[in-house]
C-alpha cells in the first residue's frame, strides 16, 4: 500500500473511533513537528517527550486527547495511565507513525482477577477466611498450636464441632474443635483456647505472606504502563490519540443590555444587546495540559464503560475422558460489510476538504480595561464631573462591559454533524486545576419584557427578556448573569439554542407591574338530537380568564408576555374580538399586551369545547323536551318522535298493569281455595255448608283456569308491544 492509501485509511480509522477531527495528517516529506524528544538508554520515550497537543472534550462525559511528538529510529514510547483509565484506553487508542514506520503494538501489564491470583496461592485468602477456615485449608501440614494449657505439635487433621453445654443453657451449642495428629494420638483443642498457631512448613509461611502482598499490591496499584512500541530509521512524527473519562464542559454567560434612556416619552434602547460565553473545564487529570489545541463539542457521542483490561476466564467443564470430547474450536468466516463500511467512510472522510484555522492571521487588538476607565473618566470631565477619589469614579456601564471585556477566544466548527468551539489560541491548565474561558461575544437580537405566569403564585410578572439567537453559533444550556446598563440585575438559565431560535428569559420580579387573574365559565346546550334510540345534547363549554395589569412606572411603558395554558380538549377562540396569540409552546399560548406608563391594560381570553352528552329517550322531563323546543335546541320532529315512543310505552305499562290485576286475583283465589280446604275437615259432609263450601271451590277452580288463559294472552300482548317500543326506539334518528 502507498503512502497515500495509508493515510485514507488512517483517516477513516479515525472516523470510526470518533477521533478524525483530533489528528490531521501530514505529508511524508514535512518536517518533524518536535524535536524536543529524548531517548533513554533503554530504547524508550519519557511521556513527557510525547506531550498532549490536542484535546477534545464532550458534553457525554469523555474527551478524546492527541499527543504529538518524534522518534528516531526503533522505539517504544512508555505513557501512564490510572488503572481505571486503561479500559478506556484499549477500547479507543489510535496510533499513528506518520514517516513510514510501522507501528509494533502496543503492551501493558496485565491485570489478573484479585481472586484468581490469590487462589494461585498454596494459602488461599481470597475470601478473607477466619482462622478456622485458614486451618481447614491447611490439612496435612505440620504446625504447632499454642493454648493456655502449654503447646502442642502435630499434623493438622482437619476441624469439627461438637455440641456442648454452656452455663445454664438448657439446649447444647456447637462448639468447633481442631484436630491433630501427635506422636501420642489425636489431639482435639478447642478453637477459642488457640493463642498463637506457628506453621512448621516455611514454603507455606511465605505463600502466605506472598499473598498478604498481593492484596497490599492490589490496593496500591494506582497507575499502570502502556508501552506502544514502534520500528523505522530517521526521526518523524508520531501521535498517539484515545478517549478518556472527563467532567462534562460547561457554559456560563453574560448578557450584557444597553442603557435605556428616555427619550420623546418612550422607551428606547440605545445600542445593541450583547452575549457572552465562557466555557468551564476541568483538568482533574495528574498531568499539566500545556499549550494544547483545545475544541469544545455541544454533540453527545454515544459512550459506555467496558472491562477490556481484566483477563476475563471462562468456566470450563471438567469431563471425562474419552467419554465425552471437548467443544473443538469453530472459524468463523470474514464479513465483507465492515470493510466495505470503511472504504464508505474512508471516502467520505476524504472528500471532506475543511481547511484549518489559520494561526498566522493577525489578531485584532483588544483594549485593556485600564483605556475604558479612562475613556469613562474622560467622558464625566467633558460632562464638568470632578473626579476626587475611588468612591466617586464612575459605575461600569454597559457600553464598557460589552466593548472593553474579554474577547472570545474560539471560533465556531462544523465538524461532521456535530457543532463544536475550537480555541484560537493554545491553552494551559494545570493538573487538578479548572479554567474559564471565553469563547463567545456577539450582538444578540433581543427586546425587554415582563412575563406573566399565573401559576408562579405571583402578583407580580417577571422582568425578562425575549432573546433571538441571531448569530451562526448553538447556544450550550448553562446559567445566564443579565447587566442592565452596566449593573447586575438577576440571573436566568437558558437550554440549547440552535441559530434562530428564540428563548424567553425571566431574572427578576417587575415589581413596578401589578397583575390580577380571573376565571369564568359557561355551559351551553347547541342542539338536542335523537339517533339510534338515544337522546344526544351537544353542549358547548367555555372558559374565559381575564387578566389585568397596571403599569406603576411613570416613565417606560411595559411590554407584558402572558403565558396562558393550554387545555387539553379545548379550542381556543379567535376572532374580530378575541385577541392572537403572539406565539405558542406545547404547553402555553403567549399573548403581548403593551401597557403605557401609569396606564392599565386588560386581557381576555377563552377556550372552548363541545361535549356530547348521551342518555335514554325517557330519562328527560317531557315539559322540558318542550321548552327546549322551544328556545330551537329540539326540532319538531324529534319532539313528535318522543312523545310516540312514549304512547307505545304507555301501551306496555297498560299491559304489565293488567297482567298484575290477574295475578293478584289468582293470588287471592288460590288462598282463599286454601282455607276452604282446611275449613273443610271439620264441617260435617252430610251438611249444607259443606255443600256450598263444595259448589264455591269448585267455581273457584273454573275461575283460575279462566285467569290462566287470560295471564297468557296479557303476557303475550305486553311481550309484543314491548318488542313495538323497543323496534320504535331503536329506529329513531332524528336530527
Amino acid at each position: 500500500m502507498n503512502a497515500q492509501g495509508s493515510r485514507a485509511l488512517l483517516v477513516a480509522l479515525l472516523a470510526v473511533a470518533g477521533l478524525a477531527a483530533a489528528i490531521t495528517t501530514t505529508q511524508s516529506t514535512a518536517q518533524p513537528a518536535s524535536r524536543a524528544s529524548i531517548k533513554a538508554a533503554d530504547g524508550t520515550f519519557k511521556p513527557e517527550s510525547l506531550p498532549i497537543r490536542r484535546i477534545t472534550l464532550y458534553r457525554s462525559g469523555v474527551g478524546s486527547f492527541e499527543r504529538r511528538g518524534v522518534i528516531d529510529g526503533d522505539a517504544t514510547i512508555q505513557l501512564r495511565f490510572d488503572t481505571d483509565q486503561v479500559n478506556d484506553i484499549l477500547k479507543s487508542m489510535v496510533v499513528v507513525d506518520m514517516g513510514g514506520g510501522e507501528i509494533n503494538g502496543v503492551s501493558y501489564a496485565s491485570k489478573e482477577p484479585l481472586a484468581k491470583r490469590l487462589a494461585s496461592f498454596g494459602v488461599d485468602i481470597s475470601g478473607n477466611p477466619s482462622v478456622k477456615e485458614l486451618l481447614s485449608q491447611l490439612r496435612g501440614s505440620k504446625a504447632t498450636i499454642s493454648t493456655p494449657e502449654g503447646q502442642v505439635t502435630g499434623t493438622i487433621l482437619g476441624t469439627e464441632t461438637r455440641p456442648e453445654a454452656q452455663g445454664q443453657a438448657n439446649n447444647p451449642i456447637d462448639i468447633p474443635y481442631l484436630n491433630l495428629l501427635t506422636p501420642n494420638g489425636i489431639k482435639s483443642i478447642n478453637y477459642r483456647l488457640i493463642t498463637n498457631v506457628v506453621l512448621e512448613d516455611k514454603s507455606l509461611n511465605d505463600e502466605l505472606m506472598m499473598a498478604l502482598a498481593a492484596l497490599a499490591e492490589h490496593r496500591a496499584d494506582r497507575t499502570k504502563a502502556v508501552d506502544v512500541s514502534f520500528s523505522g530509521q530517521g526521526a518523524r512524527d508520531v501521535a498517539i490519540a484515545y478517549i478518556n473519562e472527563m467532567p462534562v464542559w460547561k457554559t456560563s454567560y453574560r448578557l450584557i443590555l444597553p442603557d435605556a434612556r428616555k427619550q420623546e416619552g418612550l422607551s428606547k434602547d440605545q445600542g445593541s444587546p450583547t452575549l457572552q460565553g465562557w466555557a468551564i473545564v476541568e483538568n482533574t487529570t495528574d498531568e499539566d495540559w500545556k499549550d494544547v489545541t483545545l475544541s469544545l463539542v455541544s454533540g453527545r457521542p454515544v459512550s459506555f464503560m467496558m472491562d477490556l483490561y481484566e483477563p476475563l476466564f471462562v468456566a470450563r467443564p471438567d469431563v471425562p475422558v474419552p467419554t465425552i470430547p471437548g467443544v473443538a474450536p469453530r472459524i468463523y468466516a470474514e464479513s465483507s460489510i465492515a470493510t466495505n463500511a470503511l472504504k464508505e467512510i474512508a471516502g467520505r472522510v476524504a472528500a471532506d476538504k475543511s481547511e484549518p484555522f489559520d494561526r498566522s492571521a493577525p489578531k485584532p487588538a483588544t483594549a485593556s480595561l485600564g483605556k475604558a476607565r479612562r475613556e469613562i473618566e474622560s467622558r464625566a470631565a467633558g460632562a464638568g464631573t470632578e473626579m476626587r477619589d475611588a468612591a466617586e469614579e464612575p459605575q461600569l456601564d454597559s457600553a464598557a462591559m460589552a466593548n472593553y471585556a474579554a474577547r472570545a477566544q474560539a471560533q465556531a466548527v462544523e465538524s461532521g454533524e456535530v457543532f463544536q468551539y475550537q480555541l484560537e489560541r493554545p491553552v494551559t491548565v494545570e493538573r487538578q486545576r479548572s479554567a474559564m474561558l471565553p469563547i463567545l461575544s456577539t450582538a444578540i437580537e433581543s427586546r425587554r419584557v415582563s412575563i406573566y405566569n399565573r401559576a408562579d403564585g405571583s402578583q407580580y410578572p417577571m422582568r425578562g427578556v425575549e432573546l433571538k439567537n441571531s448569530s451562526p453559533l448553538q447556544l450550550m444550556p448553562g446559567p445566564i448573569s443579565v447587566f442592565d446598563s452596566g449593573a447586575y440585575a438577576g440571573d436566568a438559565q437558558i437550554g440549547h439554542v440552535a441559530p434562530g431560535e428564540k428563548r424567553l428569559l425571566a431574572y427578576s420580579v417587575d415589581l413596578d407591574v401589578n397583575a390580577v387573574a380571573k376565571d369564568e365559565g359557561t355551559s351551553t346546550i347547541q342542539k338536542i338530537r335523537i339517533v339510534k334510540g338515544s337522546i344526544e345534547q351537544i353542549i358547548r363549554q367555555v372558559t374565559t380568564t381575564g387578566y389585568a395589569f397596571r403599569n406603576k412606572d411613570k416613565a417606560r411603558e411595559r411590554t407584558i408576555i402572558v403565558e396562558h395554558p393550554r387545555l387539553d380538549g379545548w379550542k381556543l377562540i379567535e376572532g374580530k374580538d378575541a385577541p392572537t396569540p403572539a406565539d405558542k409552546t406545547e404547553r402555553f399560548y403567549r399573548f403581548e399586551i403593551t401597557v403605557a406608563p401609569e396606564k392599565e391594560g386588560s386581557l381576555s381570553i377563552s377556550q372552548e369545547q363541545t361535549t356530547l352528552h348521551s342518555a335514554g329517550v325517557f330519562d328527560f322531563d317531557l315539559n322540558w323536551l318542550m321548552e327546549q323546543q322551544r328556545k330551537g335546541k329540539l326540532s319538531e320532529a324529534a319532539l313528535n318522535a318522543i312523545r310516540e315512543a312514549g304512547r307505545l310505552r304507555g301501551l306496555v305499562e297498560d299491559s304489565n298493569r293488567r297482567i298484575a290485576r290477574l295475578e293478584q286475583e289468582r293470588n287471592e283465589i288460590t288462598q282463599d281455595q286454601a282455607r276452604m280446604r282446611e275449613n273443610l275437615k271439620t264441617v260435617d259432609k252430610s251438611s249444607q255448608l259443606y255443600t256450598r263450601m263444595m259448589t264455591k271451590l269448585s267455581d273457584s277452580e273454573t275461575r283460575l283456569d279462566t285467569l290462566a288463559e287470560e295471564l297468557e294472552s296479557a303476557r303475550a300482548e305486553a311481550q309484543k308491544r314491548q318488542q313495538d317500543l323497543d323496534a320504535y326506539i331503536g329506529s329513531l334518528d332524528v336530527e
